[in-house]
């Protein structure tokens, strides 16, 4: 009978424990994801920034050597990203694409011009300096017209100072959030034991001798929340790097070192914390107002 309730006793702290460490996991990960989230914010924006392009349209008798000039300089500014040209031939094969027809059976002759694509590096798309950049390249005598979409960039810009703003609302609301929901984990574990932490002070032993044990297992709970965590965040990151390559997601190895250091260390103070303020409500309370 006895062995049976050790147990039972034991399924029962085996089974406290996992839950704790689950509720911790489940809630540094998301805290993770979103650290994530905000540490890749800035490559998100330059990323759909720098699908923004710049078209140039050249004139006809537009001479081989000044285009192929042109190109070269354009590819060694501090501001592209990307120059790539653009035959006549090649804007009418992707034009008939899109419309599902040749309309050059239809017309008899090809009516588009020879063009330069640039793509601005991030930092350089916004409707000033596009606007500088697009005047410069007017004044060459063989720069037909300047195509870019105004209203694009200026939206883009907007909804990337947006995101970043709510980015960080819901990464402050999400800490809080976050230190609530293992706070009350911590709690309920401890509360569980209550009566032990009053039998012990009441045969003698000091408020510290008996904190001390309940702060070290939900210490180290916090640990393997934290690992716990960590290991899903980085498959989550690996995934999301082969899926997007082009972020770029593994490039900065030192925020990402800091960030899963963030979140072990937050897993170990959070626990500390709850931990020390539960612990202490039960020694302050009453014998009576333990039932």
């Amino acid at each position: 009978m006895s062995k049976s309730f050790e147990r039972y006793q034991k399924r029962k702290l085996i089974s406290s424990y996992f839950s704790v460490i689950l509720s911790i996991a489940l809630v540094l990960f998301l805290l993770g994801v979103l650290g994530l989230l905000v540490i890749n914010t800035k490559k998100l924006a330059n990323h759909f920034k720098e699908q923004v392009a710049i078209t140039v349209f050249l004139k006809d008798n537009a001479k081989e050597v000044e285009i192929n000039q042109l190109q070269k300089s354009l590819a060694m500014t501090d501001y592209t990203k990307t120059a790539t040209f653009v035959s006549k031939e090649e804007a009418a094969e992707e034009h008939s694409k899109e419309i599902g027809e040749n309309f050059l059976d239809f017309l008899g002759y090809n009516p588009l011009q020879n063009s330069i694509d640039v793509h601005l590096k991030a930092d350089y798309v916004a409707n000033d300096s596009i606007k500088k950049i697009a005047d410069d390249l007017a004044k060459k005598d063989y720069v037909a017209d300047i195509a870019y979409d105004q209203p694009l960039i200026t939206l883009l810009n907007e909804n990337v100072k947006r995101m970043s703003f709510w980015i960080l609302v819901a990464s402050g609301v999400f800490t809080l959030i976050a230190v609530l929901l293992i706070n009350s984990s911590i709690r309920l574990s401890v509360y569980s034991k209550r009566f032990i932490i009053k039998t012990m002070q009441m045969v003698g032993a000091t408020k510290r001798f008996i904190r001390k044990p309940f702060i070290w297992n939900s210490i180290k709970l916090g640990m393997i929340g934290a690992l716990v965590a960590i290991i899903a965040m980085a498959g989550v990151l690996y995934y999301a790097n082969i899926k997007m390559p082009q972020l770029q997601l593994l490039s900065d190895p030192l925020s990402l070192a800091s960030l899963f250091i963030g979140i072990f260390v937050i897993g170990i103070i959070i626990t500390w914390i709850s931990t020390y303020v539960a612990t202490q409500r039960f020694l302050n309370l009453r014998t009576d107002d333990l039932y």
